[in-house]
């Protein structure tokens, strides 16, 4: 049996035309066409998701982001400002998900988390309460600070998902200094190369393994899921016991 979704590498690709081909797939899978996988690294920009809040949690003014090239931009997911780069492995789950949004946001976790294992960081974990991937936390001058690799963020449209996954493979963490990442005062950005030099691993992040082990745990967290769109509701006029009767004896 071959994997329920396809995968579709978009490479290096500006977000807004990003975001037009996320809508364009999930017209298709919405009308009943195959879910997919888009993996994709973008150009510098800021995304203020539904609570954001008009960008609060941005600490910089918006004349110096023009000033160095990062674009801000309102879109529909769910979590308030994140940041994406190069270097950020950004993986859009176009799926099925009808009422099962919960389900469906642990199951990205597990992939993410599935994908970090594969490149060497099995401390990966969710962390209860709040969406995305942790690694274990660390004393930032004095202070434990918890250690986000991944943030995780979706809308759901007419049963099907948008938006997903921001995983650090060797982002420019620098930039994150521009933001209160998803709002979160007591939280570092992490990534995968800082990870395997602060743990002398002596090891290179590479953006190509990034996506083959994250492609591979999405079919593994993702193996036993249940793809097919809810069933439209009848309207009142067609839902009369006599019609539910002579549908279950069909």
């Amino acid at each position: 049996m071959g994997q329920p979704f396809g995968v579709l590498d978009l490479g290096v690709m500006p977000y807004r035309q990003a975001w037009d081909v996320q809508h364009r797939c999930h017209a298709q899978v919405a009308a009943g066409g195959t879910p997919t996988l888009l993996l994709v690294e973008h150009p510098p920009v800021l995304t203020l998701g539904r609570k954001a809040r008009e960008g609060e949690n941005i600490v910089v003014t918006r004349e110096y982001l023009t000033g160095q090239g990062i674009e801000v931009l309102e879109v529909e997911r769910g979590g308030d400002v994140t940041y994406h780069g190069p270097g950020q492995l950004v993986a859009y789950a176009i799926f099925p998900v009808g009422r099962r949004v919960r389900d469906f946001l642990r199951l990205l976790e597990a992939a993410t988390v599935g994908a970090l294992a594969e490149l060497g960081l099995d401390d990966a974990r969710p962390n209860p309460g709040y969406a995305g991937v942790y690694v274990s936390p660390r004393d930032v001058n004095g202070l434990t600070r918890d250690q986000k690799i991944a943030s995780i963020g979706v809308a759901v449209k007419q049963h099907v998902a948008l938006h997903g996954i921001g995983l650090n493979v060797a982002t420019n963490l620098h930039h994150f200094d521009l933001i209160v990442p998803c709002g979160l005062q007591d939280t570092q950005m992490t990534s995968v190369q800082r990870e395997y030099d602060l743990r002398g691993l002596g090891r290179s992040a590479k953006m190509d393994a990034a996506k083959a082990a994250l492609a591979r745990a999405f079919g593994a967290a993702f193996r036993d899921y249940d793809f097919s769109l809810p069933r439209p509701s009848l309207p009142p006029e067609l839902s009369s016991p006599e019609l539910s009767q002579k549908e279950s004896a069909q």
